[in-house]
């Protein structure tokens, strides 16, 4: 008898018993909200109790109070957070020695059942020195790699779809736009950008709401 897992449904409170500390990661100081904020506050709304370890490698000037404040946001409602705003050089992640050491540190540190961290095929060369690192790291944990939008035309074929609702969507896509007034120059840093990409997900996925963040996910065992 054959057995359909061509979507395979978990909902946000059935991973939530599984994961009681989550680690997540941006290489800048909006990529965490823009490649998994709906997720973060849709797991934050299931699972209040959840640990969550918040951590930008780089926000120079004006950026790192953005990105605290950011964090502060989405994270309102959890249980223990620890948020870490590093000084990393913009840029240049892939040709920095101490990178890779704060990386064995953090590994030593912590033991998160979830990561979220950028995608592995991402053009930008601070994305993917991140996620190459996070498979270093972390090689017993779930690892989700979420996927920002950029002028690079990179986005890829993405496994895993997270089907979120409408005012979880709204709220991420709010505090985008709201918490980081120093990207507003950028012509692609917009609310339809990002509200187009959930659209495509939500379609992609056939998400009730028509919204889905998508990640990709290089091994899942099933028990």
């Amino acid at each position: 008898r054959r057995c359909e897992l061509s979507m395979l449904k978990i909902g946000a409170a059935s991973l939530g018993a599984q994961v009681r500390r989550v680690l997540c990661l941006g290489a800048h100081s909006d990529d965490i909200e823009i490649g998994c904020g709906g997720t973060v506050l849709q797991l934050l709304d299931a699972c209040p109790d959840l640990e969550v370890d918040w951590v930008v490698l780089t926000a120079p000037g004006e950026r790192a109070d953005e990105a605290s404040a950011s964090a502060e946001r989405f994270l309102t409602g959890a249980g223990e957070t620890r948020v870490r705003i590093e000084s990393f050089r913009e840029r240049y992640f892939p040709h920095q020695a101490e990178l890779k050491e704060w990386f064995d540190a953090l590994g030593r540190e912590i033991d998160p059942d979830l990561v979220l961290c950028p995608w592995r095929g991402d053009a930008h060369q601070d994305h993917r020195t991140v996620s190459e690192l996070v498979g270093n790291t972390f090689r017993n944990q779930l690892v989700l790699e979420y996927e920002i939008p950029k002028f690079d035309g990179d986005l890829g074929r993405p496994s895993v779809y997270v089907h979120l609702e409408e005012r979880h969507a709204e709220e991420k896509l709010a505090g985008i736009i709201e918490g980081f007034p120093s990207q507003k120059r950028r012509e692609w840093f917009t609310d339809e950008t990002f509200r187009a990409l959930l659209r495509l997900r939500g379609i992609e996925s056939r998400a009730p709401s028509g919204l889905a963040e998508a990640f990709h996910c290089s091994k899942l065992v099933l028990l």
